[in-house]
This record gives C-alpha cells, sequence and structure tokens, in this order.
C-alpha cells in the first residue's frame, strides 16, 4: 500500500493498524473521517513510529491517543 498519498483509504489504513496493535478500544474516538487532512503527514510519523515498535507503556499509549485526538478536526 503506497501510504505516500493523502487519501482517505490511507488514513482509515493507518489508524485501524495503530489501533489494532495499541490494542485500543474506544476506537470512536479516531475515525478516520475525523481526521484533519492536513495533518497526514503527522499521522504517517505516528504511524510509522508506531509499527516500529513491539510494546507500549502505559505512559505511551495514552500520549500517542493524545495526539491522535490532536488530528482531529
Amino acid at each position: 500500500m503506497d501510504l505516500s498519498k493523502n487519501k482517505p483509504q490511507n488514513i482509515e489504513y493507518m489508524l485501524n493498524q495503530i489501533t489494532e496493535k495499541l490494542r485500543m478500544v474506544n476506537t470512536s474516538a479516531v475515525k478516520a473521517e475525523a481526521i484533519n487532512e492536513e495533518l497526514y503527514e503527522e499521522l504517517c510519523e505516528i504511524y510509522e513510529m508506531v509499527m516500529k515498535k513491539e510494546h507500549f507503556t502505559p505512559n505511551e499509549m495514552e500520549a500517542i491517543a493524545e495526539e491522535l485526538g490532536r488530528l482531529r478536526k
């Protein structure tokens, strides 16, 4: 999948992968249509960081959730 393009399908894919890897329960807070498309690069950075790590502390998970919340419209 080519994530270099700012497309709704890519946003949805990255969010699904992030929430799955972090085992986030409340996924309704990070719906693809709620993400500000102008902040696509920041979402890509979060996605890349999450995909590289194996384990997350509760504090890291909270910080990631806050960052995703900041990307909302």
